[in-house]
């Protein structure tokens, strides 16, 4: 009889992304954009039709934003140039095709979409250009060709929330930390500005706000609590009133159904999101069973249906559509080639208690297969102020197939775990939660999922500047280290940000000249002599987060003494992989350099 060979790696990467979508107005055309045949750009699905992807807009670039023009004139998109985050907004015909530049920039500009008017003859946008640290607001007429400017931002970066439905109020929100956002109401015609934020001068963060009229706003904030809730705000009286609260979940994403004056919600809890509605006649939200465990988008239509992007451990991205009869339909079916999600691993989650008795969560991935090599691979997410959730990950399920287990903590600063949990990390990058993972990989040893000789640590990011801080200080745990674009040098990184970045530095990290010493306790680079196990280096060479010079510093003095390090350069990546090629040359390259060090 025929047999046939271990799954390859690259039958894993052949999965796609997807990063966003849209739906049109009458739910004829979903659209999204995802590297399904190979490189980034934007298909198609008509949903009366076939229901066959079709290429939409051939851009072979990351896009982070898709809006249909509700009379059916064009599709608006915002696409960068190899990896370096410098999104422009572009219009693609209705009918698809390709782009052209709707916003005049310079290479080095940065624009935010923010809001298409009901009658899609405006659009209001974000530029970092005159302003690249704060930015500027404007509204920008689609028939005139003339940009208003609205506002320029001071003190932190300042951000359109959204625009009331009448066009009179912009919803404004200053960034000053990731857990520290201000949100205040402006007056288009007047330049009166109202703080919505209740008190601030408290550290709270004001997320997602919408008009459910042109009196009435619902916006997500966490003022004065550990996990976020819904305020409902009352334009001409300044009334704010609780709506919708949870306990121990954080209200992340909403959106709101008019006609049936329905909200629809999005939590999250620990590594986890959960789907609700709640509507007038309900007395509290009613939670739906959804298929996708980790939820990254939503809209809802005129009609009242629910379109979701996510996720689960053993599901790539997928869009799904709950009807109004609540009957979930799947209307992409990316999944590993060849296998089905009884191949795949579901994670257990397990918890451990760290250095002064906090409990941490953590995402076990046991490796079922017959060939499993007892090696275990220690991964710290990135972040820091993210978490390591139950979302499928090529890399983990190509690596658990080849017979290596994989324990992800979600140390302090996680998100998932409330606010104060959430703030450990600040000011504290390498003491606090490198201990965690301290703690987390002796919890390995004890409890015998791994032997003491048998550990690698692998992260990328914020990850991987964990994994070349725990090379530096407790090599003696690991057999050899995988860095993907980690942070080297905290004095160069801070430095080297995007300038929007800049303002929220020091309450994030801190201030290079009074916080002196501790940057240099918690920078990898001070460590390197102890840094004696192999390493494998990968960067992206237009990475604007952790740019290039991170990782050359650190190779460089690798290599000058005698540290046996390889280094991997992809010239066309930035902070991630956006071209399925790069991605399968990369994790090949990791496998092997695992294999080798074995």
């Amino acid at each position: 009889m025929i047999s046939f060979s271990k799954p390859t790696v690259e039958q894993f990467f052949r999965t796609y992304v997807i990063t966003n979508f849209t739906v049109s107005d009458q739910e004829e055309k979903l659209l999204f954009s995802t590297n399904l045949n190979g490189k980034m750009n934007v298909w198609a699905i008509d949903l009366h039709g076939s229901g066959f992807p079709y290429l939409y807009a051939h851009t072979e670039q990351s896009c982070n934003f898709l809006k249909v023009d509700p009379h059916k004139r064009y599709v608006l998109g915002g696409f960068d140039e190899d990896g370096n985050e410098n999104y422009h907004i572009y219009a693609l015909p209705f009918e698809g095709g390709m782009r052209q530049k709707l916003i005049e920039a310079e290479p080095d500009d940065k624009d935010f979409f923010c809001s298409l008017s009901e009658d899609g003859n405006r659009l209001y946008y974000v530029t970092s250009k005159g302003n690249p640290q704060f930015l500027k607001g404007y509204v920008y007429d689609l028939e005139s060709k003339e940009h208003q400017e609205l506002y320029e931002g001071e003190n932190a970066p300042t951000f359109i929330n959204t625009v009331s439905p009448n066009e009179e109020y912009i919803v404004l929100t200053k960034t000053f930390a990731n857990t520290y956002q201000v949100g205040y109401l402006k007056n288009i015609q007047t330049g009166e500005e109202t703080f919505l934020s209740e008190n601030p001068d408290d550290v709270h963060e004001f997320s997602k706000a919408i008009f459910i009229s042109n009196e009435h706003i619902l916006y997500i904030t966490n003022a004065g609590e550990e996990y976020s809730y819904v305020i409902k705000y009352h334009i001409p009286t300044g009334k704010r009133e609780k709506y919708v609260k949870f306990e121990g979940e954080s209200v992340e994403e909403i959106e709101w159904h008019k006609n049936s004056e329905t909200l629809f919600i999005i939590t999250e809890k620990g590594v986890q999101d959960h789907l609700y509605r709640f509507s007038r006649e309900d007395s509290s939200p009613v939670k739906i069973p959804c298929p996708l465990e980790s939820l990254h988008q939503m809209k809802v239509s005129k009609k009242g249906n629910v379109y979701l992007l996510g996720r689960s451990a053993t599901e790539p991205f997928n869009i799904y559509l709950l009807n109004v009869e609540d009957k979930w339909e799947k209307l992409t079916d990316n999944r590993v080639l060849g296998l089905n999600q009884e191949h795949l691993v579901d994670p257990a989650v397990v918890s451990y208690s760290s250095f002064d008795g906090k409990k941490i969560e953590a995402l076990w991935f046991e490796s079922n297969q017959e060939q499993d090599n007892g090696h275990v691979i220690f991964w710290p997410h990135g972040g820091p102020q993210a978490a390591e959730r139950k979302e499928f990950r090529a890399m983990f399920q190509c690596f658990l197939n080849r017979g290596y287990s994989i324990f992800a903590p979600n140390f302090r600063g996680s998100t998932g775990y409330g606010a104060s949990f959430k703030k450990l990390v600040e000011q504290d990058w390498g003491e606090g939660p490198r201990l965690d993972c301290v703690y987390g990989i002796e919890w390995l040893f004890e409890t015998g999922k791994c032997d003491r000789d048998k550990l690698f640590v692998v992260g990328g990011s914020y990850g991987g500047y964990m994994s070349l801080l725990l090379a530096g200080r407790h090599s003696e745990y690991f057999r050899a280290v995988v860095d993907i674009f980690g942070v080297s040098n905290l004095f160069t990184f801070i430095n080297s940000v995007p300038e929007h970045w800049k303002p929220i530095m020091e309450r994030w990290l801190g201030n290079p000249e009074r916080d002196k010493d501790r940057l240099e306790k918690d920078s990898p680079i001070t460590y390197l002599q102890s840094m004696t196990k192999p390493m494998l280096v990968i960067q992206g060479a237009n990475d604007p987060r952790v740019v290039k010079e991170e990782s050359d510093q650190i190779v460089e003095a690798l290599k000058n003494q005698g540290t046996e390090v390889e280094y991997f350069v992809l010239d066309d990546e930035g902070h991630g992989f956006s071209k399925k090629e790069n991605e399968i040359k990369v994790y090949e390259r990791m496998l092997s350099f695992l294999e080798k060090h074995q």
